[in-house]
This record gives C-alpha cells, sequence and structure tokens, in this order.
C-alpha cells in the first residue's frame, strides 16, 4: 500500500510546486496540468478495464484519448502518445473536424505507426456555421484521417442533429462510419441530449461528467443505460480544475485497493465505474500523462459503495 501512496504524493507535490510556479509567471491552468508524474510501471501488468458497446456488443477500453485545437507544433508530441497509447493497450481516439490541425496530425501520426487498423476514431461533423456542409466535413475529415471510414461519427455539440442524423445513418448503412453519436460538453445542454437520445437510434452519446461535475449522472448516464446507448465522457478532469483542487491533498489511504496511484487514476477510476460510461477521453500532452491515464484503465474498479467513500473523501476538502 505504501508504494501507491508515495506516487500519489510525489505527483500531488509536483502540481502544488507548478502552480507556484505557474502563478508567480501568470501562466494558465492548462499549463499546470501538464506537470504530473508517470503512474508505476508496474500499472501495465494488471488486467485491461473494457466496456462493451450495446448495440453492436464490441468491447473498448475504458481509457482513451481526447484531443483539442492541436496545432502543427504538437505534431511529435501527438505521434509518441499514440504510438505509447496503442502499446499499453489504449484504442480510442476523439477528435472533431473544428479542432484545428488535430484529424491531420492524428492521421499522419498513425499512418506513421502502422497502427490505423487498430485504433478506434472518433471525430465529430461540421455541421454548418464553418463554411462547410455535413459532406463537405466528412470527406475533409477522411482525407485528414487518412482513412476511408471512422469508427464513430458524432453531431458536434447538438448543432444540427435533426439535419444531419438522417444522413449520417445513410452514412452508416454505406459503411463509411460504424456507429453514430451526439455530443456536449456542456450542462446547460443536458435537457436537449435527454430529448436528442429518447428521439433517434444512438449508437453513443458524449458527455461532461467527473467526481466534481456529476449532473450527467442524474438523467443522461441513467437514460444512456435505459436506451442501451454507449457513453463517451469528456472532461473527466474539469479542464483541470480537479488538479488545482487536490494540491495539497493525500490520496486516501484506501486508493491502493482500488489499484490507485494518483488523482488522476482516482478521478479517471470514478468516472469508468459508472454502469453507464463506456470509456473516459481525458485530453494529454505528454507521455507521461497519458502513462498515468492510461494506468487507470486497469486493475480493480470502485464499486457501488467506494464510489460514494471516493465522492465523501473528495467533497471534504478538510480531508
Amino acid at each position: 500500500m505504501s508504494r501507491p501512496q508515495a506516487a500519489g504524493i510525489g505527483r500531488r507535490r509536483f502540481i502544488v510546486g507548478a502552480i507556484a510556479g505557474a502563478a508567480s509567471l501568470g501562466v494558465g491552468p492548462q499549463l499546470v496540468r501538464r506537470v504530473a508524474a508517470a503512474a508505476p510501471p508496474s500499472a501495465a501488468t494488471l488486467p485491461l478495464i473494457t466496456r462493451t458497446i450495446p448495440s453492436s456488443g464490441e468491447r473498448l477500453p475504458a481509457i482513451g484519448i481526447g484531443t483539442d485545437d492541436f496545432r502543427e507544433s504538437a505534431r511529435e508530441e501527438i505521434r509518441a502518445e499514440l504510438a505509447r497509447m496503442s502499446e499499453l493497450g489504449g484504442t480510442v481516439i476523439d477528435t472533431a473536424a473544428a479542432y484545428g490541425d488535430s484529424e491531420a496530425l492524428i492521421g499522419d501520426a498513425l499512418t506513421s505507426l502502422g497502427t490505423r487498423d487498430r485504433m478506434f476514431i472518433a471525430t465529430k461533423l461540421v455541421g454548418g456555421g464553418f463554411g462547410v456542409t455535413g459532406a463537405e466535413s466528412l470527406t475533409r475529415s477522411f482525407e485528414r484521417l487518412k482513412t476511408t471510414h471512422v469508427d464513430l461519427l458524432q453531431v458536434h455539440n447538438l448543432n444540427g442533429v435533426a439535419t444531419l442524423l438522417p444522413t449520417m445513418q445513410q452514412w452508416k448503412k454505406d459503411k463509411k462510419i460504424r456507429y453514430i453519436g451526439v455530443t456536449t460538453s456542456r450542462g446547460g445542454q443536458h435537457a436537449d441530449m435527454a430529448a436528442t437520445m429518447r428521439a433517434w437510434p444512438l449508437d453513443f452519446i458524449q458527455v461532461d461528467y467527473s467526481i466534481a461535475n456529476r449532473d450527467a449522472a442524474q438523467t443522461i448516464l441513467p437514460l444512456a443505460l435505459e436506451r442501451k446507448i454507449a457513453v463517451l465522457v469528456n472532461l473527466p478532469f474539469g479542464r483541470s480544475s480537479l488538479f488545482r483542487e487536490a494540491a495539497g491533498r493525500a490520496l486516501p489511504p484506501w486508493a491502493a485497493d482500488i489499484d490507485v496511484a494518483s488523482w488522476a487514476q482516482y478521478f479517471l477510476k470514478y468516472v469508468i465505474s459508472h454502469p453507464a460510461v463506456t470509456c473516459a477521453i481525458p485530453g494529454s500532452t505528454q507521455v507521461s500523462h497519458l502513462i498515468d491515464n492510461q494506468a487507470a484503465g486497469r486493475g480493480r474498479l470502485p464499486d457501488e459503495s467506494t464510489r460514494r467513500r471516493m465522492e465523501a473523501y473528495w467533497d471534504n476538502k478538510s480531508a
């Protein structure tokens, strides 16, 4: 038990130092998030946690990677992360047509690594407002990702659902895409998300959810179970705010009982232990962070009573 606890404290001290240094330099929270210790090497030997896509029975590793508005300068970092993720058993990569050069960098990386067929690519449609139609957006995504199909195509932030979903259903029949979904990253859209889930035969949804943001657990996640819809979780770290809140706090001594050795793993294991969640897609900008995140996708998961214990420990800011 002492070894995982020491690893968690090491990460905590690193973050504390980073926050102090960042504050003195006027650096934002994204840089603070990038200062992290890697998970212990032994984590890679624990059993991989996978979850089933309800509409097909296909299984996915429970931790993937989310990308953002990446530019050319991130090329080597993205390639290194995708290479390591594949080695560690991760497969799910989430991106979007609107995320700068992200699709193109991912396409180049997977082509050079020769790992495209092992990865599960999820991207999002630009449904207008960016100067292109849905069909043009998909064609552009294929070209940038260097592929003839994507595994999951999502309507970005529910923008244009009524127009895009019928066309996406046809693309699914044509085998251009394997699964259909819709996304949001804002609690204010949860009511619209629930209405869309009831109205359309979706394979996936993507929603914001974390130990500090449990709104989705009230309506969206139970509805996903009812409708048999897979769930990707974005913002499991709350745009890095959870790391700021965790600064100065030690992991609970019982964290090792669920194979947790860092705060990142604590946050991620909480998310993926919800029975509705298929995969969490934390953002990452360094290989050490990716290794730490991927370790949360192995070993033991908290049961319902431990989830409540995790919430109570997190909510008690004096702990």
